[in-house]
């Protein structure tokens, strides 16, 4: 007997949807093959990438709140969301050329992984 996706803490109907787009159509399934294959396989099937997804998958999967991934951890997994985000799209999220100069003078944010 298979076990809803949307049974794993933190992950809701959204995510149980994009899964079964991606063929992983159960918690048994997602758990096997990990969070960062699992968003690589719903990247391909259509999901818009998005960091804050991709680390509460982590999270979910390590039984842990998702507003728990901070620090080196969540600069960590956002290098690992960037390359795998530039390997399917062809695109990278890491900041462009001018955002990096404006972050650089003050005139934007920092980007801190999130």
């Amino acid at each position: 007997m298979s076990t809803p996706v949307s049974s794993i803490r933190n992950l809701g109907p959204a995510v149980e949807a994009a899964c079964a787009r991606a063929g992983i159509p159960d918690a048994e399934t997602l758990r096997q093959i990990g969070a960062h294959d699992a968003y690589g396989r719903m990247l391909r099937s259509g999901t818009k990438p998005h960091f804050i997804g991709y680390y509460v998958l982590h999270m979910a999967l390590q039984g842990r709140p998702w507003n728990d991934c901070r620090g080196k951890e969540k600069d960590d997994l956002r290098l690992r969301f960037d390359a795998l985000c530039a390997e399917i799209t062809g695109r990278s999220n890491a900041p462009s050329a001018l955002e990096a100069a404006l972050d650089e003078i003050g005139v934007i944010e920092r980007r801190k992984g999130g």
